[in-house]
């Protein structure tokens, strides 16, 4: 099963936070926080949106970074992943 986004949705894959801190802390799953940064998997085909054209400028594979409470969480297959407006993402990371 695959999701194909609508309008100007993104999936988007949160990249895993790393366990531990600089300065050695384990975290424990309770106090991370939802990661910024994620991967694009599909990209809606944009058009007209609430009567105004929108434009693409993410694509697939792209690392980009999300507003922080943006989007909607989904689970498919056992894996996480957020769909948000093309609006939330905020930066593509080189």
């Amino acid at each position: 099963m695959n999701i194909k986004p609508l309008a100007d949705r993104v999936v988007v894959k949160p990249t895993e936070i790393e366990e531990t801190t600089q300065s050695g802390i384990i975290l424990a799953s309770s106090a991370k926080e939802k990661p910024q940064v994620a991967e694009v998997i599909a990209v809606g085909p944009g058009g007209m949106v609430d009567g105004k054209q929108v434009d693409m400028y993410v694509k697939v594979g792209d690392k980009v970074i999300t507003s922080k409470y943006s989007g909607t969480e989904v689970k498919l297959n056992n894996e996480e992943y957020s769909i948000v407006r093309q609006s939330d993402i905020l930066a593509v990371v080189e």
